[in-house]
């Protein structure tokens, strides 16, 4: 078995694809087979850049290629839980893109078919596997600022109706809560896990998407304040904070390629650590490593972790009445 080239299939070709690809091809014993698209011209474009073996412009022909061993989703929210679900009825391991669907009936499915179908799936939460955050949850782990008590993270930027027509799109599920939201909760339940109460309120787009919603999450003795929005900038720096100190994830924190951490308000040490490439990379080495071993879900990103922060997630969607 051992180091051998997994070969990948992409469906859905547009920007995080091409992030993504250009990432698989830092990584050595991982192979683009093929892509799809339903527009041919951009399956031909796209695998012509990115140096893949066939080009399709029907997923299901992806799907069907005997050659895909994992295909990485990133088509729009809408689709996810379909398309992952019929890979894996085709035999093939998935990684797809977060949210990993807009329901969590649907996040359920989709786990009940990586089991059935014994196939490795995995919620493309990248930010997990980034030297910077697996080096910042160890440090949390080994005491480095004491017991956590608050925990501040944003994710905001001003998007246009006309450039970002999907973040817009009530269809494709759109709106900050499933495209950006997902990453500050994500955050908060990495170190704090479950909440015991989610408070959230929205802004909503005439349309019913939340332009701007924020949430507190609430735990035993730590209250997380998050927010996301699609309407207005922020620092993007994550701070985490505890009995004997903070870590503060440098902006933007998703991507962070390092972080500081103080200690009675001084900083003390300022830690360095950038991600190989656009960052995907890192979930890539790690979808690679489980199917070499076998192994149907990720240690680091399981799929009870997904699961929950799905679960998460829903008690926001209701809460703020959107549409999904």
């Amino acid at each position: 078995m051992g180091n051998r080239n997994i070969k990948w299939g992409i469906v859905g070709l547009g920007n995080i694809a091409s992030q993504f690809a250009s990432d698989l091809l830092l990584i050595e014993n991982a192979e683009l087979t093929a892509v799809a698209s339903r527009d041919f011209a951009k399956a031909e474009e796209f695998g012509a850049k990115f140096n893949a073996l066939r080009m399709y412009n029907s997923y299901d022909m992806l799907f069907e290629d005997s050659e895909v061993e994992i295909v990485y989703i990133a088509t729009p929210h809408n689709s996810h839980a379909e398309l992952a679900i019929k890979a894996l009825e085709n035999g093939k391991h998935v990684l797809c893109e977060k949210p990993m669907s807009l329901s969590y009936e649907d996040a359920k499915r989709m786990i009940e078919a990586s089991r059935k179908h014994n196939r490795f799936f995995m919620e493309a939460f990248w930010t997990r596997f980034i030297p910077s955050m697996q080096d910042v949850l160890q440090k949390i782990n080994d005491g480095a600022i004491g017991k956590i008590n608050y925990i501040k993270a944003d994710f905001a930027f001003h998007g246009s109706e006309t450039e970002n027509k999907r973040l817009f799109d009530k269809e494709l599920g759109g709106g900050a809560l499933f495209d950006i939201g997902v990453y500050p909760l994500f955050l908060s339940y990495i170190v704090l896990g479950k909440p015991k109460e989610i408070l959230a309120k929205a802004i909503k787009h005439k349309n019913d998407i939340d332009l701007q919603t924020s949430m507190i999450l609430q735990y035993e003795t730590a209250q997380s304040v998050l927010h996301a929005s699609i309407v207005s900038e922020s620092d993007m720096k994550a701070i985490i904070s505890g009995t004997k100190g903070r870590i503060e994830l440098n902006a933007p924190w998703f991507i962070a390629d390092g972080y500081s951490l103080f200690a009675n308000e001084e900083k003390e040490a300022t830690f360095i650590l950038p991600a190989l490439g656009k960052g995907y990379s890192h979930e890539i080495m790690e979808c690679q490593n489980c199917i070499l071993h076998n192994q149907i879900e990720s240690k680091l990103w399981s799929h009870q972790n997904s699961l929950d922060l799905s679960g998460i997630v829903e008690e926001i969607k209701n809460q703020i009445k959107l549409p999904f």
